[in-house]
Order: structure tokens, then sequence, then C-alpha cells
């Protein structure tokens, strides 16, 4: 059995603005969550002509298809003034849970926007001589809270300062009385095998200290072979945690010395008490790009999940074409989980 999820025929369901001075570049990689019966869309977004600061915009749908934003100006941006600016060039990549009344909204931050740190050399004289997050611009977690999905408040980084970290996704409640985390270190951390980048996990009483963080798996197809990471958050089913993820594969271009690269997204199925166990992982990808818009980009080639809610038994996946725009596609929950039981471990 073959599955793939079903593009929505409007995609992209939200594009750059003209002229914006925050998204006329890129409105990518959206967190999605139900509030209030009303899909809400967290999406990186940044200028077509400034210095590459990534903040993220908030829209809002009432069918899970067609979505308005909610202001003209970012929901949350980069700042220099807050946790010592560890996010003062980029907020990015967000995800999105409730957990008891309150919404957690993990992202990753860089302390200079990335082409002013590697293409013009720009370095801030403020931060400290260690630790790569500062000292190399690497990504780390950072966190958001809400209770209404109206205003939002910054929390500080979550991940250290000597990790490369990123795709940091929330499940949507405590396993064992701990937060739970996924996570795709580049650096600090072992990886399933040794394989690196691949996705961790780790458990926290508090959401900043955490322990157990081991990993969880690695590239493991030739779809796959370059890395893998966290997409949207877990969903809990009675067979297990449905986990979507995106691979990325690279290769040579034959008679040519140029090389390609394709993301993907996957799926597996985490055990319900203990995460740590992947029961099924399906060998072949659910979604690749194949529409203009996913093919030719900023980045070309790219399908990037990073939001995803259930509405009447269908998961709507939320995600980033080409590092452009934002798309969703779709499949009933019943398929997938048939589908990815097909390849238990």
């Amino acid at each position: 059995m073959r599955l793939r999820l079903k593009k929505f025929d409007g995609n992209p369901i939200l594009s750059p603005v003209h002229c914006s001075y925050w998204e006329s570049g890129q409105v990518r990689n959206p967190a999605a969550i139900l509030h209030e019966g009303k899909v809400h869309m967290l999406y990186t977004a940044r200028a077509e002509k400034e210095h590459g600061y990534i903040h993220l915009g908030h829209a809002v749908s009432t069918d899970g298809f067609h979505f308005e934003r909610v202001s003209e100006h970012p929901a949350v941006s980069p700042s220099i003034r807050e946790f010592g600016g560890f996010d003062a060039g980029a907020v990015e990549d967000a995800r999105a849970v409730k957990i008891d009344d309150t919404y957690y909204i993990t992202y990753v931050g860089r302390s200079v926007p990335w082409d002013a740190f590697h293409v013009r050399g720009v370095r801030r004289d403020d931060v400290p001589d260690t630790g790569g997050t500062w000292t190399e611009n690497w990504r780390r977690g950072g966190l958001i809270t809400s209770k209404d999905m109206v205003t939002f408040e910054k929390k500080g980084p979550i991940t250290p300062e000597d990790r490369f970290d990123a795709n940091l996704t929330l499940f949507p409640e405590k396993i064992g009385g701990k937060f739970v985390l996924l996570h795709r270190p580049s650096a600090g951390v072992p990886s399933k095998d040794d394989k690196q980048p691949g996705i961790a996990i780790a458990f926290s009483d508090d959401l900043v200290n955490w322990e157990n963080d081991q990993g969880l798996a690695g590239p493991k197809f030739a779809w796959e072979n370059a890395k893998i990471g966290g997409s949207n958050p877990p969903i809990k089913t009675d067979e297990g945690w449905l986990t979507l993820y995106h691979a990325v594969e690279r290769g040579p271009v034959p008679g040519t010395e140029k090389r390609y690269q394709i993301y993907r997204i996957g799926v597996m199925l985490l055990d319900l008490e203990d995460p740590t166990k992947v029961l099924a992982r399906a060998s072949d990808y659910i979604l690749e790009p194949t529409d203009g818009w996913e093919r030719v980009g900023s980045v070309n080639n790219v399908v990037f999940p990073n939001g995803g809610v259930v509405l009447d038994d269908e998961l709507f996946v939320y995600y980033g074409g080409a590092d452009v725009v934002c798309c969703v596609a779709t499949a009933k929950m019943k398929d997938l989980l048939d589908y990815v039981l097909q390849f238990r471990e």
C-alpha cells in the first residue's frame, strides 16, 4: 500500500506580501493549532530586501484552508533586549501545542541574521566569547507561551548555548509527569546509531533543564540519506503517537559537478507510554515537492511541515514550499495509521 497526502488545489494558502517591511520575501514553515474552533498559524517570515531578520506572523482560518492575516505587523520579532538577544537575528520555525490551559510555542533563534553573519561578516560585540550559539551563530531553541493566541510572551532559551539545535517539537501532553521534546541536534548530543543529524528526544520538569536526552531516529532510507528532523507535534492515537518528520536526500547530478537536494515528509509511530520506542516507520515518504512553488524558491525542492491539526478525523498538514510560501495537504487519520502500521519494527 502506498500513501500520499492530498495537496490542496488552492495552494499556496499564504504568500509573501509585496512591499511589506517584514514578509515580502518569505512566508513559510507554519505552526498550526486549534483555538476556539479556528485554525491559528504562526508562520516564519522575512522581507525581500533587508538584512535577513526573521519574524513570526499570525493568520487564522475557519475551515483549515483559507487564511486571513491577523495583523499587518509580526506577532513575534527578534529582540536584542530580551534574554541577551539570543534570538536577535531570527525567530523562526515555530511549533505549537496546548497543555492544560497554556499554549506552548517552540521556535529557533539566532543571535545574528544568517546572511549578515555568514555573508557579510557581521558580529555582535556584546555576546559571550564561549558557546557556539554566540560564537558560531548556531541555532538555539526558544519558548513562547500564550493563553489566548492573541498575546505572546517569550520565555527565553530552552536549549544550551553550546548546542546547534533545531526542529524543536513538544508533545501535546506530559508523559510520566514530564514534558517531552523532539529536537534535531547537529552538535552537542549523540544521535541514534551515531548518525547525525537525526531526531533526538528529551524529558523535562520545567522546559529548561532536560534529562535522558537520547537519539530517537536517524537517516535510514535512501530518500533521507542526508538528515531527518521532527515536523508537526506528535498526535495521540489508540495505536501510538503518530509522528511526521522531514527528511533530506542529497546526491550528485549525473554528468555535472552539481549536487541535488530534496526535502520530503515521512511518518512513524511512537509508543504511547514510552515515546523513545519507535513502533513503526514507513519506508516510503508521504509527500514530496512536485508543484512549482515547492520546487523553485529560496531553497529549491522543499516541503517542510511544522503544523498539523485534526478536523473531523482528517489530518491537515501545514508546510512550507521552497522556503517561500505556506501550503496544506490532508489525509484521513485512519488511512495514515493503517499505512504506517504496515511497517512495524
